[in-house]
Protein backbone atom coordinates (compact mmCIF):
# COMPACT_ATOMS: atom_id res chain seq x y z
CA UNK A 1 0.00 0.00 0.00
CA UNK A 2 1.35 3.33 -0.83
CA UNK A 3 1.65 6.23 1.62
CA UNK A 4 0.17 9.48 0.87
CA UNK A 5 2.36 12.41 0.90
CA UNK A 6 0.91 13.91 4.13
CA UNK A 7 1.09 10.89 6.09
CA UNK A 8 2.96 11.24 9.94
CA UNK A 9 5.89 8.91 8.77
CA UNK A 10 6.68 10.95 6.44
CA UNK A 11 6.23 14.23 8.57
CA UNK A 12 8.42 12.03 11.11
CA UNK A 13 11.22 11.66 8.85
CA UNK A 14 10.95 14.91 7.66
CA UNK A 15 11.41 16.17 11.56
CA UNK A 16 14.30 13.88 12.06
CA UNK A 17 16.18 15.04 9.27
CA UNK A 18 15.36 18.67 10.72
CA UNK A 19 16.31 17.64 14.17
CA UNK A 20 19.77 16.27 12.64
CA UNK A 21 23.26 17.36 14.17
CA UNK A 22 25.49 19.46 12.82
CA UNK A 23 28.43 18.65 10.43
CA UNK A 24 31.86 17.31 12.54
CA UNK A 25 33.88 20.48 11.22
CA UNK A 26 31.07 22.96 12.78
CA UNK A 27 32.61 22.65 16.17
CA UNK A 28 36.18 23.05 15.75
CA UNK A 29 35.63 26.03 13.26
CA UNK A 30 33.17 27.75 15.78
CA UNK A 31 35.91 27.28 18.60
CA UNK A 32 38.55 28.35 16.30
CA UNK A 33 36.62 31.43 15.23
CA UNK A 34 36.41 32.56 19.60
CA UNK A 35 40.16 31.19 20.09
CA UNK A 36 41.50 33.31 17.64
CA UNK A 37 39.49 36.65 18.20
CA UNK A 38 40.46 36.08 21.87
CA UNK A 39 44.37 35.80 20.40
CA UNK A 40 43.90 38.57 18.15
CA UNK A 41 42.92 41.00 21.17
CA UNK A 42 45.65 39.45 24.07
CA UNK A 43 48.50 39.62 20.68
CA UNK A 44 47.42 43.54 20.68
CA UNK A 45 47.52 43.99 24.00
CA UNK A 46 50.57 41.97 25.22
CA UNK A 47 52.89 43.66 22.11
CA UNK A 48 51.96 46.84 23.50
CA UNK A 49 49.55 47.80 20.48
CA UNK A 50 52.36 47.12 18.22
CA UNK A 51 50.79 43.88 16.60
CA UNK A 52 48.78 42.59 14.71
CA UNK A 53 47.85 45.51 13.15
CA UNK A 54 49.86 48.45 14.10
CA UNK A 55 48.38 51.25 11.73
CA UNK A 56 44.47 51.05 12.98
CA UNK A 57 45.30 51.15 17.02
CA UNK A 58 42.44 50.43 19.16
CA UNK A 59 39.98 49.05 16.12
CA UNK A 60 42.51 45.66 16.23
CA UNK A 61 40.18 45.05 19.59
CA UNK A 62 37.05 45.64 17.79
CA UNK A 63 38.63 42.75 15.11
CA UNK A 64 39.00 40.98 17.93
CA UNK A 65 35.85 40.97 19.07
CA UNK A 66 34.10 40.81 16.10
CA UNK A 67 35.90 37.43 15.52
CA UNK A 68 34.87 35.68 18.29
CA UNK A 69 31.13 37.14 18.09
CA UNK A 70 31.39 34.91 14.44
CA UNK A 71 32.15 31.77 16.87
CA UNK A 72 29.53 33.21 19.67
CA UNK A 73 26.81 33.30 16.72
CA UNK A 74 27.59 29.75 15.52
CA UNK A 75 27.45 28.75 19.25
CA UNK A 76 23.68 29.72 19.00
CA UNK A 77 23.08 27.18 15.89
CA UNK A 78 25.30 24.35 17.55
CA UNK A 79 23.46 21.28 18.60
Amino acid sequence: MATSKNSPARAANRAARKESRNPQWFLPVMLGFIVVGFAWIIVFYVSLQQLPIPEIGFWNVLIGFGIMFIGFIMATRWK
